[in-house]
């Protein structure tokens, strides 16, 4: 029988810490009860009660399922933060009745609702709370945004502009080759790099940018559209796609990721070698390793990647501005003014010593759109720049 109680003690004695684990995740302040307005993210209403936000799923007590297909929430809910239990949970109140009234007066702790008749009007369009802002990402979510190397080889193709304009934006006018019948709106596109995996040197594909968007106005050979948005200048030669039918969902679950994923970050929207919160990245792992819509990652700065052997290389090289081929010597002097050194430069830090350095966590990036081997993220938190080659893993 002492040993049957022994062993019944080892084995609830793993679950006493994940008890503790759960209340560890709020925050200090978190309120007991939040009335959801516009203009609030899951992001940012998790950021009010957890200190780590893919948890969310967690307090929710949410299973798989739930997490593919949330339950939705809307302005004027209210979320309270049961603490009754021995295990926080949030959750929505009913409700009873659709009274603009009827959630503020819950907030207030009042249980009873005087009801009257009203007239109440409400859109038809779709107010769920997003997960992330959508206007941060909704250019980003027409396909195709990575493609192979010769898939817009065959896309229709802007073949002139009016008045033979270098480059053309929104109200210009411009005549397309290979137009298809059928289609009023077009999104524009340029293949831009590869997209190349820092670890393997494998090209994962190609980013394709979205220019902007056009509308057919007349069709023939060439056939006539004008350009009605334009984030980025249209040249003759950029390629054009039908526009996505697809209506996007923003009603995804911040979460980690249930499997191991390690991967890079290949690139940053527009090409620049670094970006910061709500900067747009490509990933170097796709929906093939496990991640998936709503997946939250860390941002590592990795003390041993190449990006710290080229701040280490001499300014001019091979492409410096001599033209020479060959690479100039570099000498270092001693500063010794007076005759008597000022300070010991002591020994220069070598490749092996970076690789002892340990990666530095500084942010988070959440997953907003996934292919078979590259996803692309926006960050959510960064405390200092986010740069090619960085390392993202579970959190």
């Amino acid at each position: 029988m002492r040993k049957a109680i022994i062993s019944l003690i080892l084995l609830m004695t793993p679950l006493l810490p994940a008890l503790a684990a759960d209340v560890a995740v709020l925050k200090e302040d978190a309120p007991d009860r939040y009335i959801v307005v516009p203009g609030d993210t899951l992001w940012g209403i998790s950021g009010r009660f957890l200190k780590d936000v893919w948890k969310w799923p967690d307090v929710w007590r949410m299973n798989q399922e739930q997490l593919r297909n949330p339950h939705r929430i809307y302005p004027g809910d209210v979320i309270v933060l049961d603490r009754s239990g021995a295990d926080p949970q949030l959750r929505l109140l009913p409700r009873a009745v659709d009274d603009p009234g009827a959630a503020a007066a819950a907030a207030a702790g009042r249980d009873t609702v005087r009801l009257s008749p009203r007239t109440r009007a409400q859109p038809l369009a779709d107010k769920a709370v997003p997960a992330i802002p959508p206007s941060a990402i909704e250019p980003f979510l027409s396909r195709p945004l990575v493609v192979g190397q010769h898939e817009l080889d065959t896309a229709p193709v802007i073949m002139a502009t009016e008045e033979n304009r270098v480059a053309i934006g929104a109200g210009s006018i411009a005549y397309a080759d290979n137009l298809q019948r059928g289609d009023q709106v077009w999104h524009v596109f340029r293949r831009s790099d590869p997209l190349i995996d820092p670890d393997t040197g494998e090209t994962l594909g190609y980013l394709a940018i979205y220019l902007g968007e056009a509308r057919l106005r007349k069709f023939g050979d060439p056939s006539t559209i004008e350009i009605t948005k334009s984030p980025q200048e249209i040249y003759v030669g950029d390629r054009l796609l039908p526009s996505a039918k697809e209506v996007p969902t923003f009603s995804y679950v911040p979460r980690a990721p249930w499997r191991p994923v390690r991967g890079r970050i290949m690139t940053t929207y527009g090409n620049l070698g670094e970006t910061g919160p709500l900067g747009i990245v490509a990933l170097s792992k796709g929906s093939q390793d496990g991640l998936e819509v709503g997946h939250v990652l860390a941002i590592y700065r990795s003390q041993s990647t190449s990006r710290y052997e080229i701040r280490r290389s001499p300014l001019y090289g091979e492409q410096g501005l001599s033209g020479n081929d060959s690479p100039r010597t570099y000498y270092s002097e001693e500063i010794t003014p007076r005759d008597a050194p000022m300070y010991d430069r002591g020994k220069p830090v070598s490749e092996a010593d970076f690789a002892r350095l340990p990666d530095e966590r500084y942010g988070l990036v959440m997953v907003f759109r996934t292919f078979n081997r590259t996803a692309f993220g926006l960050v959510m938190q960064a405390s200092r720049p986010v740069t090619v080659n960085d390392l993202v893993t579970n959190p």
